[in-house]
């Protein structure tokens, strides 16, 4: 399923819903634009929530996008260990909710 042609089809989704798209397109560029928080760690937070996300679509495109702001790779093994780390507390905390105690 998952190819990266796909991207591609986003023009039929800006031919059926013009509005909503310039919106998005608006919202992704200011959301990870350079400001309080430099470019490059807006990437690799992309890259974290992709990671959790699990969206391949979002893994590549912002992998490249971290490394042309000069990620490393250790930074983005770092981003990937720190995913793994939420999504496992994620389920740590959530499991309370199945245990019976006092």
């Amino acid at each position: 399923m998952y190819d990266i042609k796909n991207l591609g089809k986003i023009k039929n989704l800006e031919a059926n819903a013009p509005e909503a798209m310039k919106a998005f397109w608006a919202f992704d560029k200011a959301a990870l634009a350079e400001g309080a928080i430099p470019r490059k760690y807006k990437e690799l937070m992309a890259l974290a929530v992709a990671f959790t996300t699990q969206c391949p679509y979002c893994i590549e495109l912002h992998s490249n996008k971290a490394r042309e702001t000069g990620a490393s790779d250790p930074e983005i093994a770092e981003a990937v260990v720190v995913a793994a780390a939420l999504r496992a507390g994620g389920a740590i905390t959530h499991g309370t909710h199945a245990m019976k105690g006092a």
